[in-house]
């Protein structure tokens, strides 16, 4: 028999709640089996595990859970690999993008914090010497 996995048993190895386990399967991440009365019981397969270790990974790199389950998607489907490996390289170029300009904008938010802080000793120190020869 092929691995299964509880909710309980994907929330304690990657550290998550179940109800974050729910959402992903809400999103259409994941598509456990039901068992038990009412189908109350979630039976996670190995193919959910994989695809939940890929989800959190592409939320690591900061992509959204819709691009998220594009590329993940992409490998259920036939293996064509090309198509999905320019995919992803479209989704990382952008994101890089992204990357880059937020990465622009703190660099200039430092600068701007520094250049103010320089600024504020300046005058401290100025304060201190009026202060000081009053």
């Amino acid at each position: 028999m092929a691995n299964t996995y509880t909710i309980s048993d994907l929330a304690q190895e990657f550290d998550l709640t179940t109800r974050a386990i729910r959402f992903y399967e809400d999103m259409g991440l994941l598509e456990p089996e039901r068992s038990g009365p009412g189908g109350r019981n979630r039976v996670y397969s190995a193919r959910d595990r994989t695809r939940l270790k890929l989800t959190l990974r592409a939320k690591r790199l900061g992509l959204s859970l819709t691009e998220a389950k594009d590329l993940i998607d992409m490998y259920d489907s036939p293996r064509d690999t090309v198509p999905q490996l320019k995919k992803f390289l479209v989704v990382l170029a952008e994101h890089r993008q992204q990357l880059e300009a937020q990465l622009a904008d703190l660099h200039a938010n430092m600068d701007e914090v520094k250049t103010h802080e320089k600024e504020t000793r300046s005058l401290l120190n100025k304060a201190n010497k009026a202060a000081g020869a009053a």
